[in-house]
């Protein structure tokens, strides 16, 4: 399936809901103000947030004033056109061949689906001739080194690791060092999704930014945050943490096509800003796609 029937399919959830509320109390109805009322309430389901859900809604009323709203039709249209604006400043690649090495700081926290998606990006980079490198610098949680592990050799891809429980910088250290003597084009460092408290993870992540800066000036080039979809509103909360500690530059969505929450997307838009890398809607490696806002906001109300 190419992109849009990617992202279709794996907003069904999330669209279904929206269309089931729309078409139950419009549908074959004169488009009044009450009209309104439910489709702030399919949005906020959605997990778009009261805020940005509030942006939405007075748009569609400011159309509805002039008489560009008669039909359900003219709803989904507007919805999606409004959508597909907010969601066109966060549509942007990582741009990987602006240095060499190119070093990824991917954050999450614990069971958003990380590793996986690492190792998803790491297939693209591959398809594309890049010689990836992976820094295990998550030492905290036992069975993290040997995920990664596995996924490197499945991918045939090196990897740097120490013992478990050693220094997590240390480890970037040594792989951002490594990838400078091999002539590595990307480098993807997997990170601790908890540790002992919200505090020492961050400040682990502080020093990791640190120590590799000082190898590598301008690294990490691209700080990501694995997000789960699943998760909805607690995902832009996680986004919040994550940003103001170590300056997130880019998010990954994962678990799209497992949930009816898709619309929390649209705060991340409107709040935060950050850019949307790529977006998860399935198990198989080449599930992880590029972020498209024009297929996303289709898709969300086709």
């Amino acid at each position: 399936m190419g992109f849009f029937e990617k992202i279709k399919s794996g907003l069904t959830k999330t669209r279904d809901q929206i269309k089931t509320k729309i078409e139950w109390f419009v549908s074959g109805k004169p488009i009044d103000e009450d009209a309104f009322d439910e489709i702030e309430e399919a949005l906020i389901l959605a997990d778009a947030g009261l805020e940005t859900t509030q942006l939405l809604i007075d748009a569609l009323k400011e159309k509805w004033r002039r008489g560009l709203i008669r039909t359900t039709d003219d709803i989904r249209s507007s919805m999606k056109e409004e959508v597909q604006n907010l969601l066109t400043p966060i549509e942007s690649p990582i741009a990987t061949d602006s240095r060499k090495p190119f070093v990824i700081l991917a954050l999450g926290v614990n069971g958003v689906g990380k590793t996986t998606t690492i190792a998803k990006m790491a297939g693209i980079y591959l398809n594309d001739g890049k010689k990836v490198l992976f820094g295990a610098c998550d030492t905290f949680r036992a069975a993290a080194i040997e995920q990664l592990d596995v996924w490197a050799k499945r991918l045939n891809v090196e990897m740097v690791k120490h013992a478990d429980g050693s220094d997590p910088a240390a480890v970037a250290f040594d792989t951002v060092k490594a990838a400078k003597s091999r002539g590595t084009d990307i480098v993807i460092l997997d990170t601790a999704g908890r540790l002992h408290t919200k505090a020492n993870l961050i400040e682990e992540m502080k020093k990791i930014r640190r120590v590799i800066s000082k190898e590598i000036e301008g690294a990490p080039h691209e700080v990501l945050l694995v997000v789960d979809a699943t998760n909805g509103q607690n995902t832009i909360a996680q986004a919040k943490t994550f940003h103001e500690a170590v300056g997130v530059t880019g998010i990954v969505i994962t678990k799209l096509d497992g949930t009816a929450k898709g619309g929390f997307i649209l705060p991340i838009a409107h709040l935060l800003g950050i850019p949307v890398r790529y977006v998860g809607v399935g198990e198989k490696v080449d599930d992880l796609i590029p972020f498209n806002a024009k297929e996303f906001a289709e898709a969300m109300f086709e």
